[in-house]
């Protein structure tokens, strides 16, 4: 009996030092960088943490000139306080990762990425 007990222990530390979730919560809170993502399930949003701030994207299937594929991704901020520090390059760091994950997508900010993101694309007036 204490045999199977010491198993299923084991079994419980493995599953959860495996468990992807607290690997996107370590990441996050070591500001690292970690792409959660279920990318055989389009239904299902990824979780992307970056410098302490966790970003959540919706995927939207749709067609390209092969097959069905992700076309349209919008990404929020779970906590918009999170975001002190937060350059543009680091918003088009993240864009890269996802893109790199779903090439054929177009990706979307919602607010206030959105407004920042518009703003630094503005040419500057002289």
């Amino acid at each position: 009996m204490v045999f199977l007990l010491i198993i299923y222990l084991l079994y419980r530390a493995f599953k959860y030092v495996v468990n992807p979730k607290r690997k996107l919560e370590l990441a996050s809170e070591q500001k690292k960088f970690y792409f959660l993502d279920d990318q055989e399930n389009v239904r299902k949003n990824f979780l992307v943490t970056y410098k302490g701030v966790l970003f959540q994207g919706e995927k939207y299937l749709g067609t390209t000139e092969r097959a069905f594929e992700v076309v349209s991704i919008f990404v929020w901020v779970e906590n918009a306080n999170l975001l002190k520090g937060i350059s543009y390059e680091d918003l088009k760091y993240v864009e890269t990762e996802i893109l790199e994950r779903y090439p054929n997508a177009s990706i979307d900010w919602k607010s206030p990425l959105k407004e920042f993101i518009n703003k630094k694309q503005e040419p500057e007036m002289e």
